[in-house]
């Protein structure tokens, strides 16, 4: 998940048009529906990993935001051009730059994420990579405005704990992939969100969450689907023929979470966006502009969200053994044209199936079978490079086990504690 806002509210678009008055709600429609994706060729790829961040003496205690930032002030440029932020609970996401295809992408994120293991280290801090932090409570460590205001607008929405649980305790795998040719739109965004249970269920790493076993082995997915549907469910409309009509459709749909007075202020009553837009209800005394619209799409938080680009969003955070295979298994199947046919129809019987998933991950038989069809295709294409991370990841799912069973196993064996120990040093 991603929260940093890059450009300041009424800039998102850098023009005089940004503070436009919407007249109504087909009117925000259109402006949706405009900028949803970009035509053009596929083949870039962006990656970025979030990181819960530990003492590596005490694991129980939550590093505080001026010590990250300090931290994250001596790292400098990253030889692969990424950047890090912090996330809310402090979380740290390194977010690599496009490139052209799968490899250099990995490989570049690889050579960051070393470099800035080891300066956390120098610091007294591990970056452990789960799905959901399994030994601390959800606590916010961002003093921000926009993450106050978020936490009102979930405790006003009845979604308090699941909400803060999100922000703060669940760390995820991004891969941003381009919106590719107009023709193919329809298409490529059915696969993205048809693959996501399957792919859900191969990377589950989450089974625990503030000292507890959850019962689910994507925790984090969990806690995404315990938010509204209508800012965290798919974008997919009935059929899916238009994705541009049903992101727009989707976000006008939306409830406000947020207005800007000028600083973020929490919408504490259900207004869909669409309501606002028409005017039948004022918010922060006026009409929405075209800058409230752009900075709402920033707080809908779906599955597969398009943002000119597709990013997709719901892989657990996994080990450094594994996850440059599940992206590269990701990317290949989305973006190969001979296995995107190949894998919708491997994983038709499960593309609805997220919620049992995350709960069972591999141990379904349709998801497992979806699963190794798809693992399968694509490892024999892997380059030398990856071939390790491929072979252990083929092992995994040939064996129905996801990464969160042996997370569960190594808690069972040395506590929460130990476990996390273990992974902060390397040791299992």
């Amino acid at each position: 998940m991603t929260f940093v806002v890059a450009s300041q509210p009424g800039r998102a678009r850098g023009g005089p048009d940004d503070q436009r008055v919407l007249a109504s709600a087909s009117s925000a429609a259109l402006h949706i529906a405009g900028g949803t994706l970009a035509d053009g060729p596929a083949g870039r790829v962006g990656l970025e990993v979030e990181a819960h961040c530990f003492d590596l003496n005490d694991p129980n205690r939550r590093p505080g935001w001026s010590e990250l930032n300090e931290v994250i002030a001596s790292v400098g440029s990253l030889p692969g051009g990424s950047a890090v932020t912090i996330e809310p609970g402090g979380a740290v996401e390194l977010s690599g730059p496009p490139a052209v295809g799968p490899i250099p992408a990995i490989t570049g994120l690889i050579t960051d994420r070393n470099v800035l293991q080891s300066v956390f280290a120098d610091a007294g801090l591990g970056l452990v990579l789960l799905g959901a932090d399994p030994l601390r409570r959800p606590y916010r460590v961002n003093p921000g405005p926009r993450y106050r205001a978020m936490e009102q607008f979930f405790v006003a929405s009845r979604t308090a704990g699941a909400g803060a649980a999100m922000m703060t305790s669940t760390a995820s795998i991004q891969i941003n992939l381009d919106a590719g040719p107009r023709d193919g739109w329809a298409d490529r965004v059915r696969l993205a969100h048809a693959l996501g249970p399957t792919m859900i269920a191969i990377a589950a790493n989450s089974p625990l969450l503030a000292g507890r076993f959850t019962g689910w082995q994507s925790t984090r997915q969990r806690v995404w689907g315990q938010l509204d549907s209508a800012r965290c469910g798919p974008v997919l409309g009935a059929n899916g023929d238009d994705p541009c009509t049903d992101w727009a459709r989707y976000a006008l749909k939306a409830p406000v979470m947020l207005v800007h007075s000028p600083d973020a202020v929490a919408v504490t009553e259900h207004v869909p966006f669409a309501d606002w837009a028409d005017g039948l209800v004022l918010l922060g005394d006026r009409r929405p502009t075209t800058a409230d619209l752009d900075y709402h799409l920033t707080t809908l938080f779906p599955p597969v969200r398009p943002r000119r680009w597709l990013e997709i969003r719901y892989l657990d955070s996994i080990s450094d053994a594994l996850w440059p295979a599940v992206a590269f298994l990701l990317v290949t199947l989305l973006d190969d044209p001979a296995l995107a046919e190949l894998a919708a129809e491997a994983v038709e019987p499960v593309a609805t199936a997220w919620d049992l998933a995350a709960r069972v991950g591999l141990a379904d038989t349709r998801l497992y079978t979806a699963a190794t069809r798809c693992v399968a295709m694509v490892a024999d294409r892997v380059p030398a490079e990856l071939s390790e991370s491929m072979q252990r990841l083929l092992q995994n799912v040939e064996t129905g086990r996801c990464p969160a069973d042996d997370f569960a196993d190594q808690a069972i064996q040395r506590g929460i504690d130990g476990a996390v120990l273990a992974m902060l040093r390397g040791a299992g």
